[in-house]
Parts: C-alpha cells; sequence; structure tokens
C-alpha cells in the first residue's frame, strides 16, 4: 500500500512534467556553460576581442541580448551589419561554430569552435561580462 507521503511525492513529479515535459538529452544538451572554462577557451579570442576595447574585433561587452553590429565605434562588415540577428544562444553558439558558414562575408577570420562545449562555455563567459 501507497503511503501518502509516496502520493504527494508521485503528484508533485507527475505536475512537474506535466508543466515542463519530459526530460531529454536535447535539453540536457542545452544547458548553460561554466563561465570559469569559457574564460579559459575566450584566450582563442583575445588576440582581436576584448571586453573593454575595440580591438581588431569589437569590445564584446555587454553584447549578448543586442542585435549585431551595434558597438559604437567598431566598423563592421556590410554583411555583419545586414546580419538583422540578435546575440543569444542560438545565434552566437552557429556564429561561434563557423563564423563565415553563418554570416557568409564577415570579417571575422577565426575558423570557429568545433565542439559544443567550448562554445557553450564562451557563452556562459560572455553572459558573465554583461
Amino acid at each position: 500500500m501507497l503511503s501518502f507521503k509516496k502520493i504527494t511525492l508521485a503528484a508533485i513529479i507527475g505536475a512537474a512534467f506535466a508543466l515542463t515535459g519530459p526530460l531529454s538529452t536535447t535539453a540536457m544538451a542545452s544547458s548553460d556553460g561554466d563561465a570559469a572554462k569559457g574564460a579559459k577557451v575566450f584566450k582563442k579570442c583575445a588576440a582581436c576581442h576584448s571586453f573593454t576595447k575595440n580591438k581588431f574585433g569589437p569590445n564584446l561587452a555587454g553584447i549578448y541580448g543586442k542585435p549585431a553590429a551595434s558597438v559604437k565605434g567598431y566598423k563592421y562588415s556590410k554583411a555583419m551589419k545586414a546580419a538583422n540577428i540578435t546575440w543569444n544562444d542560438e545565434n552566437l553558439d552557429k556564429f561561434l561554430k563557423k563564423p563565415k558558414k553563418f554570416i557568409k562575408k564577415t570579417k571575422m577570420s577565426f575558423g570557429g569552435l568545433k565542439k559544443e562545449k567550448d562554445r557553450k562555455n564562451v557563452i556562459a563567459y560572455m553572459k558573465s561580462k554583461m
């Protein structure tokens, strides 16, 4: 026979499942990255980018959630100006994976970050710099 506690716990779990849907490997794969690990991966980006000033690439401080080509004082490519995207997890992930595939004719010469975890960690690091 089930106890009241077990029935209550089952009801809570069932309600949570009904509200949020099943957990899947896709949902788990999209979890946030680790900002501390992202700081290490960002060293690959630091030759061209910083969080304090424009360098060869634009200053990345606070770009998360902002439109592409919105950093004042940086001369963007026509392609980046025309991109019409906002820097969110999805767009940053696609851009960091293969910049020239995501935004054709971008000035970004970096080939990209192949590992999904590296991209997630860098994105987490960028979010921490807002």
